[in-house]
């Protein structure tokens, strides 16, 4: 669905499996002390609707057109829910648990009066090049034109995501950086 890596969906109970931790809309972060709302379970629900609606458009359009494509049976099937979902975790310490990264997934209401840092304009919106903030340690991602058309989109924002990982990964080797050794 996404054309990730050739044409393959983002599946998200995968993405469990191969170490990521999903949890529900954040509800509050202080003091270092985030909780979640008790919402992963709908939520992946609800996306998976979405998904399978737009597998039946795309089979109706297929049928009514008489066009030939090749058929795809795992394209329905679900892996089993991950113990994130089945346990979700509704309130975690980020230094406890050893965090310190997070990527945020704000969704459709934006609403940045939770992020006190100098990265906004007077009208409170983002203030970045492509993504990257003059704030230290924040980025944006998943804007409208970012910095193309398809940011906003999971099957567009790839683009900006692997530029701001290469901008992180180049400011931790400038920090990491030592100098020449002397003889």
């Amino acid at each position: 669905m996404s054309g990730a890596r050739g044409g393959h969906t983002v599946d998200f109970r995968k993405l469990a499996g191969q170490g990521i931790t999903l949890v529900g809309l954040t509800k509050a972060f202080r003091q270092g002390n985030v909780a979640f709302q008790p919402d992963l379970v709908d939520n992946v629900r609800r996306g998976d609707e979405n998904y399978l609606s737009l597998l039946d458009a795309a089979d109706r359009y297929i049928v009514k057109n008489g066009l030939d494509f090749p058929t795809e049976p795992d394209a329905r099937h679900f892996l089993p829910d991950p113990e994130c979902m089945t346990s979700p975790i509704l309130s975690l310490n980020l230094a406890q648990a050893g965090i310190t990264t997070i990527i945020w997934a704000t969704g459709y209401a934006v609403d940045y009066g939770w992020l006190n840092v100098d990265a906004f304009d007077a009208q409170h919106r983002p203030q970045h090049q492509r993504g990257v903030s003059k704030e230290p340690g924040v980025y944006f991602l998943g804007l409208p034109w970012l910095s193309r058309r398809g940011s906003t989109f999971i099957w567009g924002v790839w683009h900006d995501a692997k530029y701001i990982a290469d901008h992180i990964a180049t400011q931790r080797k400038y920090s990491q950086y030592q100098g020449p050794r002397e003889r």
